[in-house]
């Protein structure tokens, strides 16, 4: 119990990341009459904050790694609610894309640290259900956006409040991560032995913590943590993990998720739904639909394993895109707008159990402790920059090809990923940070 709400208060980083990332869909939808925004100022107001979080994504790695994972969640916190709230009183375009900054940045950071941060922290029998726990918190941040969206709808200024409520999740994490100790494993790889000792009795809520400190004290045996420069992640010992890490980062957005989460309402809309609000209700069932599938996702990832998961989840959403495109280009008139959030759901369902979740937690367990930061940093910044690539050119791309060809470019992605994790995507259910860490050194399959 103790250990459940250690990793439900670590989780809420996931939180600040979700809330933001759905919020602006609602938004979006009054911002752009208040401050006069066409289509490519539309997809800056989004991606904006997602050039931010790729460079808080960039700086996270190193500053984790030198000052730890505990203090850096907690001035990302603070971030957040600053940004949070300038964005909620903005009273210009310039002010606004300021706000939107600064929550982009902390969002970036808690992207990358928080399923670091759950990974290292969490004992190898229960590591895919308590990292996963991050990815359940982002789906909610979401839909707990859409609803707020839908009942501040109605309002002119509803918009602030939907953005200025970003500021909560921001105080319960800040109060939340106060009473947590620091990851033994980064206390260890800074020799502080005694304290790494102390952090896992809290942790384990156990004294007897003596296997598992001795494990640490062997993985650290093989060289320098403390101190690896970042030319260890190129070399052939961390090849695998980063080409792993950084290539499902970047599928991960180029098979079109975050234009549903962004754009889902716009998307609704043009399919035919009758107003804002409807539109915006819609999104809302779609969230939910994220949520108990990433609940699913937490049962099944440490019993089916990582891969199986990510294999049929790509193929669920390479047909639902392929049914979404092609409505749209036939058009089904009266029709459409149901098939299109049917479409819309089943594909976030597929998202939500396999790649959504697996890409976070893979990233959390496939690099060396040495650069372990780092290298979930570089993972992180290319899932930042491609969303922001992704989002920035969506609303362009359908205005310049059309819907239906849109959503095939994601499909023919969605095979690209197929193949991509066929070949290359590692098993990692069962096994410890050091083993998955030394069977890669040695090339192994690590397959089921």
């Amino acid at each position: 119990m103790q250990f459940t709400l250690i990793a439900v208060i670590a989780g809420l980083g996931g939180l600040l990341f979700g809330y933001d990332t759905g919020v602006i869909s609602g938004a979006l939808l009054f911002i752009r009459h208040v401050f006069h925004l066409g289509p490519t100022m539309q997809g800056v107001v989004v991606a904006i904050a997602l050039a931010a979080a790729a460079v808080g994504a960039a700086f996270a790695g190193s500053l984790s790694d030198s000052f730890g994972r505990r203090i850096i969640l907690l001035i990302t916190a603070l971030i957040f609610i600053v940004g949070a709230l300038v964005s909620a009183v903005a009273w210009s375009v310039a002010i606004l894309l300021l706000g939107r900054v600064l929550v982009g940045a902390a969002i970036g950071v808690a992207s990358m640290l928080t399923p670091m941060y759950l990974s290292e922290i969490s004992p190898p029998e229960k590591r895919g259900a308590i990292v996963t726990i991050n990815q359940f918190y982002i789906t909610l941040g979401i839909v707990v956006s859409y609803g707020v969206g839908f009942l501040l709808s109605h309002g002119g200024n509803g918009w602030r409040w939907m953005l200025g409520l970003g500021a909560v999740p921001g105080v319960v994490l800040f109060a939340g991560m106060l009473t947590l100790p620091e990851s033994p494993r980064w206390l260890a790889g800074k020799r502080r032995e005694d304290a790494a000792r102390r952090a896992l009795i809290f942790l384990r809520g156990r004294e007897d913590v003596t296997d598992e400190l001795s494990a640490l004290r062997q993985d650290i045996a093989r060289e320098d943590r403390a101190t690896a420069p970042w030319s260890v992640l190129f070399e052939k010992r961390a090849r695998r993990p980063l080409i792993v890490g950084i290539g499902l980062a970047i599928f991960q957005q180029v098979t079109g998720i975050n234009t549903v989460i962004y754009f889902a309402p716009t998307i609704f809309l043009k399919a035919g739904l009758p107003s804002a609000s409807v539109s915006i209700l819609a999104t809302a069932g779609v969230g939910v639909v994220n949520v108990v599938m990433t609940l699913v996702a937490m049962r099944l990832l440490d019993v089916a394993g990582r891969r199986k998961l990510l294999l049929w989840g790509l193929a669920g959403m390479l047909v639902t895109l392929v049914i979404l495109s092609v409505s749209f280009m036939i058009g089904l008139h009266g029709s459409l707008a149901l098939v299109t959030v049917l479409s819309v759901a089943a594909y976030v369902a597929f998202f939500a159990i396999g790649l959504g979740p697996v890409f976070w937690l893979l990233i959390a367990e496939i690099f060396p402790l040495a650069v372990r930061g780092r290298g979930m940093s570089l993972a992180t910044i290319s899932n930042w920059t491609f969303n922001m690539l992704v989002s920035i050119t969506f609303l362009d791309l359908v205005h310049g090809f059309g819907r239906g060809p849109t959503f095939l470019i994601y499909a023919a992605m969605t095979l690209a990923t197929i193949v991509f994790t066929w070949f290359l995507v590692p098993e990692t259910k069962g096994r410890s940070l050091e083993e998955i860490e030394a069977a890669l050194e040695g090339e192994e399959k690590l397959a089921a």
